[in-house]
Formats: C-alpha cells, structure tokens, sequence
C-alpha cells in the first residue's frame, strides 16, 4: 500500500492524505484512485476560477535552431506561487508548445464570433494535447497545476515569433 501511495504522489504531486482517501473510496484500484483525485483536483480549480489571478511568470522558449521563439503569460494569485520553480516550469514548457503547434487563441473564448466553429481544433491552446504527453491536454496541465498548487492559475497570453 505505501509504494502504491507513493507511485501515485509522485505521478500526481497529490497530497498523502489525498491518495489515501482516494484509494479508499475505489477500494485500492489505483487506475480508479487516479480517477478519483483528477475528479477532486477540477472541482478545486472550479471552485477556484473566480479568483483573480493578478501576479504571474512570463515563461519563454527559443527552440535550438534560434529561428522561434514564444513567450506565455502565466497568471496566478500570489507572487509566492509566481516563484515556484514548478510554476515556472510550466510557463515554459507552455512555451515550448506554442513554439510547437502555433496555435492562434488562448481559449475558446478568445476566437472570433465570425470565425466559431471555423477555425481548427488545434488553434486553441488549451485543447491541443501536450507534446510531452498526448494523453494530457493543456487545460489537464493548468488544472492539475491549480489542483497541486492551490491558487488560480491560467494562461492570459502567449505570443510566437519566428524568421
């Protein structure tokens, strides 16, 4: 049980407590207990979405050919979360998938009334699948971030250059 709790804390960063009661309630199923702690860590980041994020970390990628570049503005409550280097970490690698997939719009939200339903799936960045792993999309990575973290977090805006 306490390598399964920890396999499971160092795939999720979930809390002990967490994984325990989790595991518990899908009977010790740690595909189930997974289920479980996504399932908690999206009604945290619901429950958190009203917040403001006012401060934040400007994560940047300049990919090795030095031809493209992006930056991404990463938002979150507090400067202390700003400064975690997983948070930062995770405004890079956001970088890194801009630079990757070009994508034109943060969120649905962001694209054009004229252009809903037009566009390609793949211009929103929080759909696209993360090109570290495909099984996870941008919006699992924020929210899991949020989950993890505690705070509000979200991508306010990225911007790609290339030659």
């Amino acid at each position: 049980m306490k390598e399964l709790i920890l396999k499971i804390r160092n795939q999720t960063g979930a809390g002990i407590m967490d994984i325990k009661e989790a595991l518990d309630a899908a009977g010790g199923d740690e595909q189930a207990a997974l289920k479980e702690l996504q399932k908690k860590g999206k009604a945290i980041a619901a429950k958190r979405a009203g917040r403001e994020a006012g401060e934040g970390w400007i994560g940047s990628y300049v990919h090795a050919n030095g031809k493209v570049a992006s930056l991404v503005k990463l938002a979150c409550e507090t400067d202390f979360v700003a400064r975690n280097p997983e948070f930062q970490e995770l405004a890079h690698d956001i970088a890194m998938q801009v630079v990757a997939t070009g994508p034109e719009y943060v969120s649905e939200a962001d694209v054009p009334v004229d252009q809903k339903g037009d566009s390609n799936p793949d211009a929103i960045l929080l759909n696209q699948p993360f090109i570290k792993d495909s099984s996870k999309t941008i919006a699992d990575l924020v929210e899991a971030a949020t989950a993890k973290i505690g705070e509000k977090i979200e991508i306010t805006g990225f911007s790609r250059l290339d030659i």
